[in-house]
């Protein structure tokens, strides 16, 4: 066991501030990494506070992770020292249930290990995240980052960007297909990328007039105001596919009205309950409403090479560690375009 650096909130009501972890010392099949880059998610912000009410105290977040391999246990001939990888929102796995089989280890049947905030199998006690110097994982769960992309805006392609590609990728969208995006935040802009690189009619559907165009530069070919009645008649029963990032809580009717007969729209924003959804929206017309919880590793590692063939990152701004409490209060105002991620090069010189 190596003490290293980190930050840590040890209540719901505390800030986040300097910690000192124990990390395992390298196994047989794992992969040592030096943290460079962590994406700050809204899940992070949620586990903090305890909004879930399963937080496991000390809390150190992080799993929007990029870093560089600076020791192979004997079993590791996949990853080398210098290596440029990521490490996501899962970090072990049965490795043996119909769903890790079928490479949905976030679907554990036995319960996937999270990257932070889950039972540590290795060490007890629970996960520590990527707000840390350094993070040792299991071979099967580190990923390679393609080494086109930049690395500090590649971070929140690990849980934001894998949370929007998979269904989209699951769901069938190809060239042509009409797809909306709801919601152009964090998980919304990432929707928007994908679904354009994979030739889509892209059009974001939001509430705010003002992010007009900023949902263009990212690649929609239309933006869709919702409050606007006439704009959503004019679009209904037209779309093939909606992804539904809108993290809180909504009215989802006039969204199911825009889908064409048999058409899918996934959740995956609102991690609580919804606004009760009129069975006649979906029985007149063989609607499905869906939902997607972030990949597999075998799909996420597809991502990262889809970014890299269509050179796909997030859009970000950097922090260092010490203005991460400020950057929470931010992101409880949706005052971020549109990704938080650390230059962990704060933490270590502290």
């Amino acid at each position: 066991m190596k003490k290293i650096k980190a930050y840590a909130a040890d209540s719901k009501d505390a800030d986040l501030k300097p910690y000192e972890i124990e990390r395992r010392a390298t196994l047989e099949d794992d992969v040592k990494i030096d943290i460079l880059y962590c994406g700050v998610c809204h899940s992070d912000l949620h586990q903090v506070r305890n909004d879930w009410k399963n937080s496991v105290y000390p809390v150190v977040p992080g799993h929007e992770i990029i870093g560089k391999v600076l020791e192979v246990g004997k079993g590791v001939s996949k990853f080398k020292v210098g290596d440029l990888v990521g490490v996501g929102c899962l970090v072990d796995s049965c490795q043996t249930c119909s769903a890790c089989k079928d490479d949905l280890e976030q679907f554990c049947e036995k319960g996937a290990t999270f990257t932070y905030n889950s039972e540590d199998k290795h060490s007890g006690g629970h996960t520590f995240g990527g707000y840390s110097e350094s993070v040792t994982v299991n071979k099967e769960f580190v990923l390679k980052v393609p080494e086109n992309l930049d690395a500090k805006a590649a971070a929140p392609l690990l849980c934001a960007g894998i949370t929007t590609y998979s269904p989209l990728a699951h769901w069938g969208v190809k060239k042509g297909d009409k797809v909306g995006v709801i919601g152009l935040g964090g998980l919304g802009h990432m929707g928007v990328k994908f679904a354009h690189a994979m030739g889509a009619h892209t059009v974001m559907i939001t509430t705010s007039p003002s992010k007009s165009e900023d949902a263009k530069k990212l690649g929609a070919d239309e933006v869709l105001i919702s409050k606007d009645q006439e704009q959503m008649k004019k679009h209904a029963n037209s779309f093939d596919f909606l992804l539904n990032t809108i993290p809180v809580g909504h009215d989802m009717n006039p969204y199911a009205a825009l889908l064409k007969r048999d058409s899918t729209m996934v959740i995956v924003g609102a991690v609580e309950p919804l606004d009760p959804l009129h069975g006649g929206s979906l029985i007149m017309g063989r609607k499905s409403i869906a939902g997607s919880l972030i990949g597999g590793i075998k799909e996420t590692q597809e991502m990262l090479d889809f970014c890299g063939k269509h050179n796909v990152v997030s859009d970000i701004e950097m922090i260092d560690i010490q203005n991460i409490n400020e950057a929470y209060n931010r992101l409880q105002k949706s005052d971020v375009k549109y990704r938080f991620v650390i230059d962990m090069k704060s933490l270590k010189d502290s």
